[in-house]
């Protein structure tokens, strides 16, 4: 083999290798960014009244990604979550109510053709939380609106009542201060009904 073919096949073998490792997928890096300690931070100056920011809530565990599976997305800000706000001191029911049909409405937007989630409140939890087939977590499940048994509760710590009306309506129910359903300090949430008809349960 002359000297030329050998260097021709040698220059293939490092082309192809090289390709090889570019192409080779790489591990997520979910550590978040931290500034260069080497440039000072400059405070801007005042123009607008401050705003004060969203409660900060603690990390939610990330359910681990098995061999076959993809890598989980890991989101360091669950504040992003329209339910960030729920049971928040400065709101009230009526607002916690809306907070929850915004959240099932984000729910929609992410699966289309499974309308809102089913079962009992335990359950819709449960799949907000991250338990359905995109891992998709809308709250975390450190929320402090999540109970010990893994339900959504109101500020009073009573687990909301979800009812469905259709397979993209919900009703949601609050049983008020005095924590029992069937008084009048209950709050309750119908979406109005859909122009034309309710589809299907």
């Amino acid at each position: 083999m002359s000297f030329r073919r050998l260097l021709f096949v040698f220059g293939l073998v490092l082309l192809g290798g090289a390709l090889v490792w570019w192409l080779l997928p790489r591990p997520a890096d979910f550590s978040p960014a931290t500034p260069s300690p080497a440039v000072p931070a400059v405070p801007a100056a005042p123009t607008a009244p401050a705003v004060p920011a969203a409660p900060s809530l603690p990390a939610a565990p990330v359910p681990s990604a098995g061999a076959n599976d993809r890598p989980l997305f890991v989101d360091s800000s669950p504040t992003v979550s329209v339910a960030a706000a729920l049971n928040a001191p400065g709101n009230d029911i009526v607002r916690d109510l809306a907070l929850l049909r915004d959240l099932l409405s984000d729910w929609r937007l992410n699966f289309p053709n499974a309308g809102n989630p089913w079962g009992e409140n335990a359950e819709i939890t449960a799949a907000l939380t991250g338990d359905n087939s995109l891992g998709l977590r809308l709250i975390p499940r450190t929320h402090p609106a999540i109970n010990a048994a893994g339900e959504l509760v109101d500020r009073w710590g009573t687990p909301f009542l979800f009812h469905a009306l259709a397979g993209d309506r919900m009703e949601f129910r609050s049983a008020g201060p005095d924590k029992k359903f069937g008084t009048p300090d209950d709050a309750r949430l119908t979406p109005p009904p859909r122009p034309g008809g309710e589809p299907p349960l």
